[in-house]
């Protein structure tokens, strides 16, 4: 579903592949440099095309694709978790839980796709600065599909926050506020 934002178009729900045609007039004229224009701005990658951004490898690269992101401003990300996770081993036998602090993780390696993918990071790599305010609201457990926001709420200089949220079929898993610092 289209909508029309405060900077735009934006959308909801949107497919993987976009193919749009239309016939406009000339009153028209800024909808469809808005529409045309889109595509540019959101961005979509595989798990190969995450490594040409972040420098974390498996396995700890926590995030197997991205659905969308806006360099420098918001990413969001997922991440398919198996019954093969190594950690899954010790955590817990006979009843897996993904480990907080994973959570936390996968969700700091999606904001750093937004914020290294920058022209002037890449390279570079963003280090934990801070971990706020994050709850942990639901079990991430073997068959879920973790879906990871960071929105980048602040930025002065090398440091900034984002605003993070984790979850899974809609339900809160984690939330909270990272701060990150660009070396």
């Amino acid at each position: 579903m289209w909508q029309m934002g405060q900077n735009g178009i934006s959308r909801k729900d949107m497919p993987t592949t976009i193919y749009i045609k239309m016939q406009i007039n000339a009153s028209d004229n800024i909808i469809s440099q808005k529409i045309n224009n889109f595509k540019g701005d959101l961005k979509m990658l595989n798990k190969e095309e995450i490594k040409n951004i972040i420098p974390q490898r498996e396995p700890f690269l926590m995030i197997d694709e991205v659905e969308e992101f806006v360099p420098g401003e918001s990413c969001t990300a997922y991440k398919n978790v198996s019954a093969d996770e190594y950690y899954f081993k010790g955590h817990f036998p006979g009843n897996p839980i993904m480990p907080g602090v994973l959570i936390v993780e996968s969700l700091a390696q999606t904001g750093a796709v937004a914020i290294l993918s920058m022209e002037e990071n890449k390279g570079k790599n963003a280090l934990f600065g801070g971990i706020d305010k994050i709850r942990f609201k639901k079990q991430v457990v073997p068959g879920d599909r973790l879906k990871l926001e960071v929105k980048i709420i602040k930025r002065k200089g090398p440091v900034g926050i984002g605003e993070a949220i984790a979850t899974v079929n809609g339900k809160v898993a984690a939330k909270g506020e990272l701060t990150f610092a660009i070396v």
